[in-house]
Formats: structure tokens, sequence, C-alpha cells
């Protein structure tokens, strides 16, 4: 068993319903899920399109990386995501953020994610669903969030929940 994480994005349709769907998609391959909070985010690069719904998904997985990239592709096929421009708008976009301390650097699934650390919309709702999550080099995944503070442009939803199915 390897602690996994995974992001998940939506800003096209009902992108709670999206993210809802996600979970249920992923989350019944993983024990001990926890899903985070819903976080309202301003888009980051790409065209100009609507504000995403962000969360976060963690639990520990049995299988190969590329397994649970494929329930990751499989969860965005369920909501008609396509690929057709860069860091445009989706309807569930669901990122593999890390399988364990692997290390890949393949053009089919890196991990840890490139760009997670970067990220407040991610690394936010991964401190609260894992509040002990620590990347592959040993670097607390709540000391980078709380190193961005109050980010610009990511707010927490109090007023929506996602649920683990049981």
């Amino acid at each position: 068993m390897r602690r996994v994480a995974l992001g998940l994005g939506a800003n096209l349709g009902d992108r709670v319903a999206a993210l809802q769907g996600g979970v249920d998609v992923v989350a019944p391959h993983l024990e001990n899920a926890v899903v985070s909070s819903v976080y309202e985010t301003v888009p980051v690069g790409g065209p100009a399109q609507p504000d995403y719904a962000n969360a976060v998904l963690v639990g520990d997985f049995a299988g190969d990386p590329l397994e649970l990239l494929e329930l990751a592709q499989r969860a965005e096929a369920a909501w008609s995501r396509t690929r057709e421009v860069r860091w445009g708008p989706r309807t569930l976009d669901v990122d593999v953020l890390v399988v364990g301390d692997l290390v890949r650097d393949d053009p089919v699934l890196t991990l840890p994610h490139p760009r997670a650390r970067e990220r407040a919309f991610v690394l936010l709702p991964w401190a609260e669903a894992d509040p002990d999550a620590v990347l592959p080099d040993g670097t607390r995944v709540a000391d980078l969030a709380a190193a961005l503070g109050a980010a610009d442009g990511v707010r927490r939803r109090d007023d929506v929940r996602l649920a683990v199915p049981s």
C-alpha cells in the first residue's frame, strides 16, 4: 500500500457534481480515503475561463501507479473531458499528485506532479485532507501550504461538501 493524492478540478457545468463524480470513481479503489473541502479558484494560466472548483482526494492504494492514472482518466471520461486547449476549461481534471515516495520522470506519468508544490489550489486542500502528507523529497505539504498563506484567488467553500462513498 502506498499513500496517494489526487487533485480534482472542474470549471464547466456542475463543477461540484463533477468533483463528486471523480471521487465516486476513484475512492472505491482506495483504503482510508479522505476528500478535502471544495475550494473556489481563479484560473491560473491559459485562456480566459470560468473559476474552478478544486479538491484533493487521498488514500492508500495497492495497485501500480499507471492503474491509478487509468482510474483518473476513467473519471475524466465519465464527465466527457476533452483535451483541446492546454490549461483550458474542463468538465473534470484528475491529476495524480503522488504515489507514496515514488519518483518518476516519464511523459505518461511524472511523479510527484511537477507543478503541485507551486499551486495553492492543490496544496491548501491537500494539507487539509492529509495534514501529515510529505513529498518524496521530505518536504511537508502543510509547510508548503502555510508558506503560501492566504493565497489570492483560492477560497474554501463551506457551503458544499464532497463525500467518500461507503
